[in-house]
């Protein structure tokens, strides 16, 4: 048996291995679950770690926070938000869902960009999931124009 092909006739080599190798569906077939495999553990090992201790850190100034919506600190993985004028909130910007950073503060809401969940402003509760908890609330206190998680 060989494995020659004229050219222009029909022929169908997808599941014929020749002289001891490996047919090409089958090379395809493990080249694809191999590349689904590692897309699936790009997400789930995204997990970022929650900062150690940011007790008395200034992470941000009072005056780059808009009111009605916030600003990710990606450094300490914070997201700070201003939902009403002069009340400021700060928030783990690590995604409860699969640890991804949080990185679009608009229009009420907190986006996480590897799934799409979306996490209230106000209080960090899930207002779209797939996430199904809260961000990590941390409070914090205005001082010298600053916001310092206290």
């Amino acid at each position: 048996m060989t494995n020659e092909v004229t050219p222009g006739a029909p022929h169908d080599d997808a599941g014929s291995a020749g002289a001891g190798g490996l047919a090409r569906r089958t090379v395809l077939c493990g080249a694809g679950a191999a590349g689904a495999a590692l897309l699936a553990a790009g997400c789930a090992t995204n997990q970022n770690k929650e900062p150690k201790d940011l007790s008395g850190k200034e992470v941000a100034k009072a005056a780059d926070i808009p009111v009605g919506g916030g600003k990710t600190i990606t450094d300490s993985k914070v997201v700070v938000t201003q939902p009403q004028q002069g009340a400021f909130k700060a928030f783990s910007a690590i995604c409860t869902h699969q640890g991804c950073v949080v990185n679009k503060v608009a229009n009420g809401v907190i986006r996480c960009p590897c799934h799409g969940s979306e996490f209230k402003i106000t209080d960090g509760s899930v207002a779209h999931g797939p996430a199904s908890r809260p961000l990590k609330e941390y409070p914090v206190q205005v001082k010298n124009g600053g916001i310092v998680i206290s």
